[in-house]
């Protein structure tokens, strides 16, 4: 929608004008009296000087009354009452100009050509339908006082210096005189309301240009800062991606240099190969944990997910780690509320989310520890969490605890081996579905990691199940 308010506040500004404009038309009109006074004996004075006041008066009022809307200013006020304003402004000033035209002179005056000027101001400022009601209103002021001198209604008073004394009561003269000045008025408020409606149309397109072009703008340096963001966020990754693979890589390489270059002694090869074995398996995990990074940082938004059983991920997860958890003395308690909705995200990556967590609880955790898993509903969500009995977490570890390639000081001292990306992975992944994560802990007493994801609609439930039986 097109904002119309520079044209009105500029209606506003035309309204001071014609309150200035009208100072100087009563200086002028008594400079005016004075002069003709000198040529014109005969010319009532007292009558022109005090419609004159009048008009001073109600400018006064006018100016009152348009300091009161600018007190108002930002309300809204002004701009609704400003075209009634300047209407009745108009309007009180073809009265006032009638009567001064009916004393000095009535048709015989050529100063009724100002009839014309507020029917061009009108037009300027009024709506098209307004700017033909002030021409009309003009020509029926105009023909009234003629009408009215020529049947002798009002009195005349005879210019002899500008038109015979019998043209006024000439019924021919007057009713062509009439005729004339009507047409003319009516044909100027047609073609001025024309322009100056041409001309707001216009200003209302550019306007609406400009603001299409505001908004392009902000877009574009809204869209310009996101990809600073993410260029520079890919050149941390990529720096992050380059320090963590020298490492592993640098000790594979060295301890390959010692065995092929023979400075390693016959009975220390093989253990200078288990060191490069095991350096290859972490760089290994290491690129096994990037590519899942990079596949979580390519979620842009909220994810598309479909109805996921989280509890039938969490089985299969459990089936592959319980091996490790038992060989650890480990004892794990799965409790699963029952009648679960199903969450909205896909197997896939609730696999992973479910294999970083209990592959952490695994991994930090004490020989003859506990693992206790939970699935619970509440409200429109469904809460998973991994609770385990491990070395737990110092308390200035924990705003860092989802950064990318981040370990605390005690999981380094305990394991060796971790790239720090796991719970960044659970983060981004269930951040993409409209969900949140969380930890609760405390150095040395075990660590809980919570995550909840929406529940899937019954809707999108029933729709991906129709599916399914139709791919089938």
């Amino acid at each position: 929608m097109i904002d119309l308010h520079p044209l009105k506040l500029e209606l506003v500004e035309r309204i001071g004008w014609l309150i200035r404009l009208r100072w100087v038309a009563v200086v002028s009109t008594l400079a005016g009296i004075a002069i003709a006074r000198l040529v014109e004996p005969a010319l009532p004075v007292l009558p022109l000087v005090t419609v004159t006041a009048v008009i001073a008066l109600y400018n006064l009022l006018f100016l009152l009354y348009a300091r009161y809307l600018w007190r108002r200013r930002g309300t809204g006020i002004r701009r609704r009452r400003s075209p009634i304003f300047a209407a009745v402004q108009i309007v009180f000033d073809l009265l006032a100009l009638t009567a001064l035209l009916h004393f000095s002179g009535g048709i015989e005056n050529p100063f009724g050509v100002f009839l014309l000027f507020h029917v061009i101001i009108a037009s300027i400022l009024l709506s098209r339908l307004a700017s033909f009601g002030v021409a009309l209103l003009a020509s029926s002021l105009y023909a009234g006082m003629a009408l009215s001198e020529m049947s002798g209604w009002l009195p005349h008073v005879h210019l002899p210096q500008l038109a015979d004394p019998l043209h006024y009561a000439n019924p021919v003269y007057t009713a062509a005189h009439v005729t004339a000045v009507t047409l003319t008025l009516l044909l100027a408020a047609a073609m001025a309301s024309s322009v100056a409606e041409r001309l707001r149309r216009r200003t209302q397109e550019l306007l609406q240009a400009s603001q299409i072009c505001e908004i392009n703008r902000s877009e574009l340096t809204e869209m310009n800062e996101r990809l600073r963001q993410l260029d520079a966020a890919r050149t941390q990754f990529i720096v992050m991606v380059a320090h963590e693979l020298r490492a592993p890589m640098g000790a594979i390489i060295s301890a390959l240099n010692l065995v092929l270059g023979g400075y390693a002694p016959p009975e220390k090869q093989r253990e200078v190969l288990e060191r490069a074995q095991t350096r290859a398996y972490e760089l290994l995990d290491l690129i096994r944990d990037l590519l899942e990074l990079v596949r979580a940082r390519r979620i842009e938004g909220p994810a598309q997910g479909v109805p996921v059983r989280a509890e039938k991920v969490l089985e299969s997860v459990l089936g592959l780690l319980r091996v490790e958890a038992e060989s650890k003395g480990l004892s794990i308690e799965v409790k699963v509320a029952p009648d679960l909705p199903p969450v909205l995200a896909t197997e896939d990556q609730l696999r992973s989310v479910w294999t970083n967590l209990i592959s952490n609880a695994i991994k930090y955790n004490r020989p003859g520890g506990r693992i206790a898993i939970s699935l619970t509903h509440d409200g429109d969500q469904v809460v998973g969490s991994v609770e385990d009995t491990g070395i737990g977490i110092a308390r200035e570890d924990m705003p860092r605890l989802f950064e990318e390639f981040f370990r605390g000081e005690q999981a380094k001292a305990m394991v060796q081996r971790g790239t720090g990306v796991g719970l960044a992975i659970v983060k981004r992944t269930v951040e993409s579905y409209g969900g949140r994560v969380w930890a609760e802990s405390e150095l040395g007493k075990g660590s809980k990691f919570s995550f909840a994801l929406p529940r899937a609609t019954d809707e999108l439930v029933a729709q991906t199940s129709e599916n399914n039986q139709k791919t089938s």
